[in-house]
């Protein structure tokens, strides 16, 4: 989420980096090498300046990095006067709240088709085609559009394991557009993460629930507005920085898909 720091231009994460005459792209190579993830120039400098909070992985590989104390680094980070844009605009963020299944799928897609600079799905048990379908769309049509997938464990759905087949076959995750690499797909194998499910664009994000009407499935949810979804973002940014990637045909071909 986003956060205000008192003195986060000046940060000690920032220092750090700069002692060792590392630009932010090469800070970023050398988190990754230790960590497997996919961190980038832009996300090392939201952690730089506080404006986002650096996770338990990323944190612990920063620190072998730099060779310093996490107190130290992310101090501006953790500060007391640390204030979220959530925690100030409380439930203002809340668009609507959806109710139908057909409200949810809707809410969804819209999502998806709106998206101009970043889109991030999380979850493994996406299987609706319309909402993959537009996805796939937004991708397709979309060139600089920056799409982060991050899985929760393998597909549970064989239509979610195509769609991850098309992803890679509608773009190269190994190229770089304008310098940045515009498809990641990840997969977070820790037993003791608990899986999220959400879609966010740069404007807007739907955040499914439990459903209100029954024990079974998810066909319920929020549409959050921008302030949400631009946290969100950067919540699936950095999720899918400490995932293992899963960016090759034959790697999706090779997780286990637990209904087909």
């Amino acid at each position: 989420m986003p956060v205000v720091a008192a003195n986060g231009a000046d940060s000690a994460l920032r220092r750090a980096r700069v002692a060792r005459n590392m630009t932010l792209e090469e800070a970023a190579d050398a988190l990754n090498a230790i960590t497997g993830g996919a961190s980038d120039a832009s996300l090392m400098s939201a952690w730089e300046s506080g404006r986002r909070r650096t996770g338990k992985r990323n944190r612990a590989g920063l620190c072998q990095l730099y060779r310093e104390r996490p107190e130290v680094l992310f101090a501006h980070q953790d500060g007391a006067e640390a204030t979220s844009v959530l925690e100030s605009s409380g439930t203002a963020v809340v668009v609507k709240v959806l109710t139908r299944w057909t409200d949810l799928v809707e809410a969804m897609v819209d999502v998806a088709a709106a998206a101009r600079e970043h889109l991030v799905v999380t979850g493994s048990r996406s299987r609706e085609k319309a909402y993959l379908a537009a996805i796939e769309t937004a991708v397709a049509q979309h060139p600089d559009l920056l799409h982060y997938r991050v899985l929760y464990g393998p597909p549970r759905h064989r239509v979610l394991a195509d769609h991850l087949l098309r992803l890679l076959e509608l773009r190269d995750p190994s190229a770089r557009r304008n310098g940045v690499k515009t498809l990641r797909i990840g997969m977070v194998e820790q037993v003791e993460a608990l899986e999220r499910f959400f879609v966010a664009s740069e404007t807007a994000a739907v955040a499914p629930l439990p459903s209100f009407h029954g024990a079974e499935g998810f066909d319920c949810g929020v549409l959050l507005g921008r302030e949400a979804a631009v946290g969100l973002v950067h919540h699936g940014r950095e999720a899918c920085a400490s995932a293992r990637p899963v960016e090759t045909i034959k790697a999706v071909r090779a997780l286990p898909v637990r209904h087909s």
